[in-house]
């Protein structure tokens, strides 16, 4: 079973979800864990991926979207609106509104809600999927 965490932001900015999402993609590297990120569309992808290039100026996260061809290089972050590669399987962190496809197999399943109205009723969703699947996911608070 994954461990699956949701992170609450206390903000209905869009723009501060992805800032923490950029800060838990950071972290995450720095510690040799290199994650998929789950999206709704191509469109969120690239927002997204600009911002890996400039959230922290002395930040350096090699990343890449995926659109259907698996990078040949495994130790970067891929971004995508599809199904996770298997190698990047291990480790998502969800922006999407959707439960990520076969979520039992992951390790770890990283959950960013902030507080517009649409993205905590998906969040709510995906919440009550996760538990009806046998899995409590912890909550964190972000200020």
């Amino acid at each position: 079973m994954p461990a699956i965490n949701f992170y609450l932001v206390n903000s209905e900015s869009e723009r501060e979800r992805y800032q923490f999402a950029c800060k838990l993609i950071e972290k995450s590297f720095r510690h040799d864990i290199f994650c998929y990120v789950l999206t709704d569309s191509v469109v969120q992808s690239q927002l997204l991926d600009d911002l890996l290039w400039t959230f922290r100026s002395t930040s350096f996260i090699p990343h890449q979207r995926y659109e259907d061809t698996v990078p040949e290089l495994e130790h970067l972050v891929l971004i995508g609106s599809d199904t996770a590669p298997t190698f990047w399987h291990t480790n998502i962190i969800n922006l999407s509104r959707q439960c990520p496809e076969n979520f039992l197999t992951c390790k770890r399943l990283f959950e960013i809600i902030d507080n517009d109205p649409a993205t905590k009723h998906h969040g709510r969703q995906r919440y009550n999927q996760y538990k009806a699947a046998g899995i409590t996911p912890n909550t964190h608070t972000i200020a």
